[in-house]
This record gives C-alpha cells, sequence and structure tokens, in this order.
C-alpha cells in the first residue's frame, strides 16, 4: 500500500525557508504571490492490506519520528 505522510509547520510558527523563497520569487517579478510554506513529502510503500492498521502505524511513525509535532502538523493519504 502506498502511503503519502505531508508535514509542515503548524499556522503561527515562523517558516524561514518559506519567507527566503517567498522574496526570492518576488524579486524575479511574481509579485501576486501572498505567502509561501514549505514543507515535505515522506511516500511510504507498506506491505499491508489492512487499512486501519496501516493508518495506525503511520500516525505512531509521524508521532515519533517523521514529524516534530510540536511545531508541525501532518496528513496522511493512503
Amino acid at each position: 500500500m502506498r502511503v503519502e505522510v505531508i508535514v509542515r509547520l503548524k499556522n503561527g510558527v515562523l517558516d524561514p525557508q518559506g519567507k527566503a523563497i517567498h522574496n526570492a520569487l518576488e524579486s524575479l517579478g511574481h509579485t501576486n504571490i501572498q505567502e509561501v510554506n514549505v514543507g515535505k513529502a515522506i511516500i511510504l510503500e507498506i506491505d499491508s492490506k489492512e487499512v486501519e492498521e496501516v493508518k495506525k502505524q503511520v500516525h505512531l511513525m509521524c508521532d515519533t519520528l517523521l514529524a516534530n509535532t510540536v511545531i508541525e502538523d501532518y496528513q496522511i493519504k493512503l
């Protein structure tokens, strides 16, 4: 089963990488960009057909390693 985990900074957490990209885009003439947020996508191939078990396993992975849940949120797509 293919699982995609999207990890992003929580609202209110400063995103210096997003700000740097925003400034670079503006300097290239893209002045209509209001905000840039940077995150990461983690693609997992899991050998299982049991959807609920995979969801529990991936949540555990996110909570213990893949995301810093103090400052990041994550979304799981099966």
